[in-house]
């Protein structure tokens, strides 16, 4: 049997033994102190989540997928993270995906012994047609999840690349992993309960990992998510927004090409900077990978 108490995110917090005995107020200053222990434990591991991006995004430029593996709260942040980037970033489903010890219904339910199998992840990345193009990050804050390790595994035997991201040092799939992340927030406000400051620093690494791969993809203009998709009457004066931050043009001017081009970010964008018409801007974006930035270098050196 494991000896789980000598993980770090096992361990009793000495600074919180009286938890149960503060006023409310108290409570929460105490929670949001300790909070302040996962930020700092993001930026110690600045180094190796950098190169965790540059190593994603040159395989996802090359048709790669990001898929994240986990158990429980890890499992449940990787599958989040994955379902935000379609509607912030314009990609395909298929280009980060996450994947959860015992499946969807692991989302919203706990499935008994789901994360102890080493074989479901397997199966699971199997389903997924994994082949050695495609990052395998594993997720687990005690670092030692049997289905993480499983997956890990799995997806070495065939050669993808791995990355993973624990709480405690020198975790297990630390060693098991290509690249490795590990967030040192000590032990938790509540003995065990690692949702609360593991959980915070996973959640920023993902939201870091994945931001910082679709720069480099050449999905962010400026600050501006210019492939998010104007499906909704907010989302609709956000596009307009976008084109006129990006191009420096009023909302009238915005809306003109946003209409002639039926709301796509994008091209609206090249239309004004190379001084071109819809059906002429869609196809430049489709040579230069959807990277304005490269449109605009380009058309720079003509």
């Amino acid at each position: 049997m494991v000896d789980l108490s000598r993980l770090n995110t096992e361990k009793r917090n000495s600074r919180t033994m009286t938890i149960d005995r503060l006023k409310t107020k108290e409570f929460v200053q105490l929670v949001h102190q300790e909070d302040y222990g996962a930020f700092a434990a993001v930026g110690a591991a600045a180094e190796e989540i950098a190169t965790c991006i540059d190593v994603a995004a040159k395989k996802m430029s090359l048709g790669g997928r990001l898929i994240y593996i986990g158990a429980g709260t890890s499992g449940r942040l990787g599958v989040l993270d994955a379902s935000e980037c379609p509607p912030t970033y314009g990609v395909s489903p298929e280009v980060v995906v996450g994947l959860i010890a015992g499946g969807d219904t692991a989302l919203r339910t706990a499935v008994e012994g789901a994360e102890d199998s080493s074989s479901l992840a397997g199966e699971d990345l199997m389903a997924i047609q994994l082949t050695e193009h495609d990052i395998v990050c594993g997720i687990a804050a005690s670092g030692r999840t049997p289905y993480v390790i499983g997956g890990l595994r799995f997806a070495q035997n065939i050669q993808a690349t791995t990355f993973a991201i624990s709480c405690v040092e020198g975790s297990e799939i630390s060693a098991l992993a290509d690249y490795s992340i590990e967030l040192l927030v000590g032990p938790e406000v509540i003995t065990g309960s690692t949702r609360m400051k593991a959980g915070t620093a996973t959640k920023l690494v993902l939201n870091t990992l994945t931001t910082g791969i679709m720069v480099q993809l050449g999905k962010v203009y400026s600050n501006l998510m210019i492939n998010m998709q104007a499906s909704n009457e907010k989302l609709i004066h956000r596009a307009r927004q976008i084109v006129c931050w990006a191009c420096d043009v009023d909302e009238r001017t915005s809306e003109d090409y946003l209409q002639a081009c039926d709301y796509h970010v994008p091209t609206a964008i090249v239309m004004h900077i190379c001084d071109l018409n819809a059906s002429e801007s869609r196809i430049l974006l489709e040579q230069y990978d959807g990277n304005i930035q490269a449109i605009q270098r380009q058309y720079k050196e003509v």
